[in-house]
């Protein structure tokens, strides 16, 4: 190697360590990132995913809904949310939704998001609403996550989905008098 290409590639890796912090910013860890926001008017529900009179076909799915607040003294932009839906007593992933906030317009210090709903893309299946009111089983839990700035996943909470149902089926179509 020669002399230039060793001063090009020392400048180059000095650049490299001086300008490559700066331009990713601090990326929070895990412990640090829970402590940027605060979740607020948590709400959750069961909602309609599919619905079809006959034949009787009915399949819910677990929504929630929620405000964050931004706990820091800098604004806050490009967030990711992740819920995690499970029935309880079941390992398995119920389901799941990724909802990308503040893309727009960032989240300045001490204030609060708008409204950020999130939809499981699987639910529980029965035939009518009744199904689902009598069952004792029909229970689910979220894990709240959050993303940001190249950071991991950090846990925001856990909830117990309410058995609140969002849904009412159409009323049956009366006969056609003669």
């Amino acid at each position: 190697m020669t002399k230039a290409s060793s001063a090009i590639v020392l400048i180059l890796a000095v650049m490299a360590l001086t300008f490559f912090p700066t331009a990713c910013g601090d990326i929070p860890n895990t412990e640090e990132l829970k402590n940027y926001f605060e979740v607020l008017d948590f709400n959750s529900k069961w909602v309609k995913k599919y619905y079809s009179p006959w034949p009787e076909k009915l399949i819910l799915v677990p929504q929630i809904s929620f405000r964050i607040k931004n706990l820091t003294e800098k604004a806050i932009k490009h967030v990711y949310f992740n819920a995690i839906f499970k029935v309880r007593g079941v390992q398995e992933v119920q389901g799941d939704d990724l909802y990308s906030a503040l893309s727009k317009e960032p989240l300045m210090p001490g204030e609060v998001s708008d409204i950020i709903t999130m939809t499981s893309n699987y639910g529980a299946e029965g035939k009518r609403l009744n199904d689902f009111k009598s069952n004792p089983v029909w229970k689910a839990t979220v894990k709240l996550f959050v993303k940001y700035k190249g950071s991991r996943y950090a846990l925001l909470g856990e909830w117990e989905v309410s058995r609140d149902i969002d849904f009412e089926p159409d009323e049956p179509l009366a006969p056609k008098k003669k």
